[in-house]
């Protein structure tokens, strides 16, 4: 058996632990046992994603310490009643292959979770990589930068501090400026003003929030280090501290007596350490205090010590308090120091590769300006100072049961051909939304893209805001402020793939084509032409998961929509037929690394986030999107019903109005019952108004001539079908309903971005805010909306269970159900009125009608009047039920009647039996 140490020879040797606990006590052992792992650590610095101050500073070590002993209890990996096909009993689903898949899916995730607990202490670091990867405020006067490039030989910053040179701020050789992962690790140090000296302590630490600290009173280090000792170590304790040599010169006296070997010549050839025990032990009986080891790099060294002794020891807190008792102000830092790098400098990560030299926008860059004009693209170094970084005054709202969700695009938002702001946005747009009744919203093309024109789905700089709109803290602003209004704040995640781009995205990052997505066919979308990521490598893992956790740390997020998930699921990209077997879920084009970074996402998010809300959006409706982790789905808390927007595009495009069907209108709504709590529903979304195609109000008013003999006609047919789908969307479904930006008044006119096509023009790219200021069709949509949203506010129809349908007729197109004290009745007919609809209803009382698409307010005619808003229940079968009410139905119209308590009705119809007796 043989050990390794440091030095550049073997040198084997017994080690007995020997420690004197008085100056008058004699050396002795203690019959406990300390492990010590051989394994090679790598270490790390520890920085923070934004400036903290010392109070949070000095809880640093405490709050790592409880995570630690806390990582394997959290309900990362649930084994208990953890099953991996749970969902498809629940439903009584039965299909071998996909249980199958579902089983080895499992059995994946757990080997998964093994591999990163291998590199990273828990899943809460796995998820945290913007705490050292990036550009970071160092407390020692200096700045940190990581980045992850394996492929790279040599890893410098060129900026515009350094003349853009790739030799002054460069990575160290070897282990101190890369690791075997393919981290490089850069230090950029702070500047000494001229005449200045360099501190005393290497170590020493600065505040750069504060601008006095503790170090400032005058306090020499000596008189710290000796105030931490006296109270850290028990008399003699310190023995060892204060005599380095005292051990080695011991184990040396052991093995060779008091005069042993001088040099290396005299010390000649030691025999094994096996045999010298053996020799010892035959002397001296064997010992089981001995360190015995294999020579192997994951030998493990039993120590003795005491027990009592140990036990103090650990329950003691490492003197961090006497350090930071140092650290000094940012005034000593300013006088001192010059950053190393300034606020908004302007900087790119330059690489050799075996292709040659490159540059980049780095991967983790929190504020890059893209190529624009010409110019090429950087990463902006943002670091302001601490009164002008901006201070979050309000928390997030907490998360309703039901949701209304208003999704919107910052660059369009504003009404004039330009590319609107975020503080616009913050100061305009924020309270329009709010008067309007919603709760939420949802932005999308926020994350920093090249191209305007491509709404901000080919992501190249996933840390970053995008810069068109204004700054980060712009946007935390807004983020802030709608918190202030009760709005919870979503973004569209584009994880499903990313933008080509090499200079200013993560496209041939480090040179060679495989860093960050597949290589070959794999890595490129069939049609889009962008980047597929390499889900199975643990670093893109902790580059994407990552990502996820900074937008809720850095920006208090409150969501995230998946965009597009059928793209990264699935080999295909999700273009093929789906005839909904299950085996089409499970077979040789699915991406099971997809799936895993998915479920891995949502666990982690939920666990460190529990008020963090996950939408799907997926055109497969891949099987168990919304089902607990635990039982084999994909932990998702909504999925996007993506059929009706397109039924409804078709029937408005397509099919005449009185070829539609009641059916297909109801079953394409409610296609899967058994998930409607976790259903989100839109009439229409930004996909009607961007993607080249026509919105619904350009559809229902875009050709209408107003000096045409049916201009009315059309005008009221337009209206009445614009509030129907909308109400009808919102009741029938889910908890969750959304709307873009202006289709809600009936924006006429679709979105058209910049582009070479129409000659880069803003025209189109904006909303016409100014056609409520007057009255007219769009104020009066916008005022139903309103009361739309009030509806669900009020009386809680997301949140209800989901309805009871009592009457679906294609022939007379009317469709009637209940939900919870609330009756719903259209009549989608373009032509037919019925004056006396009987509908059944199962509780006999009096109904009140509580929304009338037709009332003038709202751009109907007002045919039916105030004495016909009460409605007495008849006592006769309808629909199967044992009662209905009879109400008057105008052509394409609906109502909403709500059952008033039992009490209101008994007083009603005592007081109309008294009208008639007098």
């Amino acid at each position: 058996m043989s050990t390794t140490t440091t030095l550049s020879i073997p040198l084997n040797i017994i080690f007995f632990h020997q420690i004197q606990t008085t100056p008058t006590s004699s050396f002795s052992q203690f019959p406990q046992t300390v492990t010590f792992s051989r394994r090679k650590t790598v270490v790390k610095t520890a920085c923070s994603s934004s400036q903290q101050n010392p109070q949070q500073q000095q809880k640093q070590y405490k709050k790592k310490k409880e995570l630690n002993n806390n990582a394997n209890e959290t309900d990362f990996e649930a084994e208990k009643g953890y099953d991996p096909v749970g969902f498809l009993v629940k439903r009584g689903v039965s299909h071998k292959l996909f249980a199958q898949f579902l089983r080895e899916r499992y059995k994946a995730l757990k080997d998964l979770k093994d591999e990163i607990l291998k590199r990273h202490m828990n899943f809460k670091e796995m998820a945290s990589g913007f705490e050292l990867l990036g550009m970071h405020r160092h407390p020692e006067h200096r700045v940190d930068y990581m980045e992850w490039a394996p492929g790279a030989r040599y890893c410098a910053i060129t900026a515009d501090f350094n003349g853009w040179s790739p030799t002054e701020n460069c990575a160290r050789e070897h282990y101190f400026g890369h690791d075997d992962y393919g981290y490089w690790f850069i230090v950029l140090e702070d500047k000494l003003r001229e005449g200045e000296e360099a501190d005393e302590l290497y170590f020493q630490q600065y505040n750069y929030v504060d601008d006095y600290d503790k170090g400032d009173s005058g306090v020499t280090v000596e008189e710290l280090f000796k105030k931490a000792n006296d109270e850290y170590w028990q008399p003699g304790e310190d023995r060892y501290l204060k005599n380095h040599f005292e051990v080695p010169a011991k184990l040396y006296e052991q093995m060779f007596g008091p005069n042993g070997p001088q040099t290396m010549e005299e010390l000649g050839d030691i025999p094994d350490a096996e045999t010298r025990y053996k020799e010892w032990a035959a002397k001296n009986g064997p010992s089981p205090y001995a360190v015995i080891d294999d020579g192997k790099n994951y030998d493990i060294f039993n120590v003795k010590v005491d027990p009592e002794w140990q036990e103090r020891i650990r329950a003691l807190e490492p003197p961090i308090a006497y350090w930071l008792e140092t650290r000094k102000g940012r005034k000593a830092w300013l006088k001192k120091y010059m950053p190393g790098i300034p606020h908004g400098s302007k900087y790119r990560v330059y690489f050799n590769t075996p292709n040659g030299p490159l540059e980049r926008v780095p991967a983790w860059a929190t504020y890059v300006q893209p190529e624009l004009d010409g110019r090429q693209a950087y990463a902006i170094h943002w670091e302001p100072p601490p009164e002008d970084a901006y201070k979050w005054k309000n928390g997030s709202p907490k998360v309703p049961k039901s949701l209304r969700i208003y999704e919107a695009h910052i660059g369009i938002s504003g009404s004039e051909p330009k590319i609107s702001s975020f503080n616009d946005f913050t100061d305009k747009v924020l309270p329009y939304i709010k008067e309007a009744g919603y709760n939420a919203i949802q932005l999308i093309g926020v994350v920093e893209h090249k191209d305007y024109f491509t709404v901000g789905y080919r992501v190249t700089n996933f840390y970053a805001t995008s810069s068109r709109y204004g700054t980060p803290d712009d946007f935390k602003r807004l983020v802030d402020e709608a918190h202030g209004l009760g709005l919870l704040v979503f973004m569209e995640i584009v994880h499903s793939y990313a933008a080509a781009d090499e200079m200013v995205g993560l496209s041939m990052f480090d040179g060679s084509n495989d860093c960050f997505f597949h290589s070959g066919k794999r890595g490129q979308h069939k049609f889009w032409g962008t980047r597929m990521f390499k889900y199975g490598d643990l670093d893109v893992l902790h580059f994407l998961l990552s990502n996820l956790n900074w937008w809720v740390e850095e920006y208090q997020i409150d969501g995230f929509q998946f965009h597009s998930l059928s793209s990264m699921i699935y080999t295909h990209n999700g273009f093929a037929s789906f005839t909904g077997d299950l085996e089409e879920y499970s077979n040789q084009y699915v991406d099971k690394d997809a799936l895993l970074y998915l479920i891995m996402a949502n666990e982690i998010l939920h666990v460190l986030h529990p008020n963090i809300v996950t939408i799907a959006e997926d055109a497969t409706y891949y099987p168990g999107l919304c089902e607990p982790t635990s039982q084999g789905g994909l932990g998702f808390d909504y999925y996007v019903n993506l059929s009706a927007p397109e039924m409804w595009s078709t029937f408005l495009e397509t099919v005449p109005d009185h070829e539609w069907s009641m059916t297909k209108i109801v079953n394409t709504l409610i296609s899967k019952r058994e998930y409607a709590n976790k259903m989100l529903l839109y009439a229409e979304n930004h996909n009607q108004s961007i993607s080249g195609r026509r919105s619904f109000a350009e559809a229902l008013f875009g050709e209408i001539d107003e000096h045409s003999e049916d201009y009315k006609e059309s005008l009221l047919r337009g209206s009445s079908l614009h509030k129907m789908i909308r109400l009808i969307t919102l009741t029938i479904g889910g908890r969750a309903y959304m709307n873009f930006m202006g289709n809600e008044f009936g924006h006429p006119k679709s979105v058209e971005f910049p582009s070479p096509s129409n000659d880069f023009s803003y025209s189109l790219a904006n909303r016409q805010w100014d056609l409520l200021e007057k009255d007219g069709i769009h104020c009066d949509l916008f005022t139903f909306d309103k009361d739309m949203m009030k509806l669900d506010e009020k009386e809680r129809v997301l949140s209800r269970a989901f309805p009871t349908f009592h009457h679906v007729n294609d022939s007379s197109m009317v469709i009637s159900y209940v939900r919870g004290p609330l009756l719903f009745i259209f009549n989608f007919h373009p032509t037919d009125s019925y004056d006396s609809y009987a509908v059944g209803v199962e509780e006999a009382g009096e109904y009140q009608l509580i929304l009338n698409t037709d009332e003038i307010k709202y751009a109907g005619q007002g045919i039916l009047k105030e004495d016909q808003y009460f409605q007495r229940t008849i006592s006769r079968r309808v629909d199967g039920h044992r009662n209905c009410i009879e109400v008057q139905l105008p052509s394409r119209t609906a109502q909403v009647n709500s059952l008033l308590p039992l009490l209101h009705f008994l007083f009603t119809f005592y007081v109309s039996l008294i009208n008639e007796v007098t």
